[in-house]
């Protein structure tokens, strides 16, 4: 502690009320949100001014903005706060049956609906006290994920965007194609020069975001006419229905999507690379038994996942071997 003298004379309170002010951007509603009375938090601000002499925040009109400092801080100060908590809630002896922790899970729809949900339902008869909040990750948190991951327990997110951490193999899934039962396009099936002609629904579209099925019809040489970019597996099939649109999703949720009225599911007229998915999390976590706990929940749970995968087998209408199937 002597050679950190500025730690030792503060108190780990003045943390959460920071963190409550800079996300709140208002005393009042910082004190309702710690329940404390307002002149106490007006208390710590004060403290928190003198310590880091800067208002962190700054009246402008009838309301506050964070200072540049404040700013700064916002980027750090959940982490802080994240990793205090976790150090006061270790124990020296941990059973999941009788823990209360909560877990914190990035992924998509897809992830939280395939594995996350098996996860849940595992964790619900053998630790029934422990919560998970499943988060939707997107692009600067993915591209960030060495920091991102800091402050919760874990991402899930096939390989080809991540790397240099730590993390688990789970499953593999494979693309199908979603369309309109009406679509006179797909009439007599698919071929890659339907798939050419139609307009399309893409999920995540950036240079940092994309489907690997999305960029290999661009390695086969099809620019799509992409008319929609939705941030949600699950919600594509709605904005298919009743257009010429196509889509790509995974094979495992096909049983789900299968059951809308109105929807195709068909074998792509190429052999679609399928996806690695895998669980990430932070190295800080590694030694940790309670996270431990938590990736023994998702390795049993892939599982399960991957059976699903093959049960929405029936689902999927074939494509007939022509001269269009493609394969790379």
């Amino acid at each position: 502690m002597a050679d950190h003298p500025l730690l030792s004379r503060l108190d780990l309170n003045l943390l959460v009320a920071l963190d409550a002010l800079l996300t709140e951007r208002s005393v009042t509603r910082a004190a309702e949100r710690l329940h404390l009375s307002q002149p106490a938090l007006s208390a710590s601000l004060a403290r928190l001014r003198n310590h880091f002499n800067d208002p962190i925040l700054a009246r402008r009109g009838n309301a506050y903005e964070l200072t540049p400092l404040a700013l700064r801080l916002s980027e750090h100060t959940t982490i802080a706060l994240d990793a205090a908590r976790r150090v006061f809630e270790s124990q020296a002896t941990w059973t999941p049956h009788e823990s209360t922790r909560e877990f914190s899970i990035y992924g998509s729809d897809y992830g939280f609906a395939t594995i996350g949900a098996a996860v849940s339902r595992a964790a619900a008869e053998t630790a029934p006290g422990v919560r998970f909040r499943f988060l939707l990750h997107n692009n600067s948190i993915v591209d960030d994920a060495a920091n991102s991951l800091r402050s919760v327990d874990a991402m899930v997110i096939p390989h080809g965007y991540l790397t240099d951490l730590p993390y688990e193999d789970l499953w593999r899934d494979r693309w199908v194609i979603v369309a309109d039962e009406a679509n006179p396009l797909i009439a007599d099936g698919l071929s890659m020069e339907i798939l050419a002609a139609c307009p399309w629904v893409f999920t995540y579209r950036s240079r940092s975001a994309f489907t690997s099925a999305g960029r290999q019809l661009q390695l086969l040489g099809i620019e799509p006419e992409v008319q929609v970019v939705v941030e949600s597996f699950l919600s594509l099939p709605n904005f298919v229905v009743g257009t010429t649109r196509l889509g790509l999703v995974q094979a495992a949720l096909a049983p789900e999507i299968g059951r809308l009225p109105g929807i195709r599911i068909l074998e792509p007229p190429f052999d679609a690379t399928p996806t690695a998915n895998a669980l990430w999390w932070h190295p800080v976590h590694e030694r940790d038994p309670e996270h431990a706990w938590m990736r023994s929940l998702f390795r049993d749970a892939a599982r399960e996942v991957q059976s699903v995968v093959a049960a929405g087998e029936r689902f999927v209408e074939p494509i007939e071997q022509t001269e269009h199937a493609v394969s790379l």
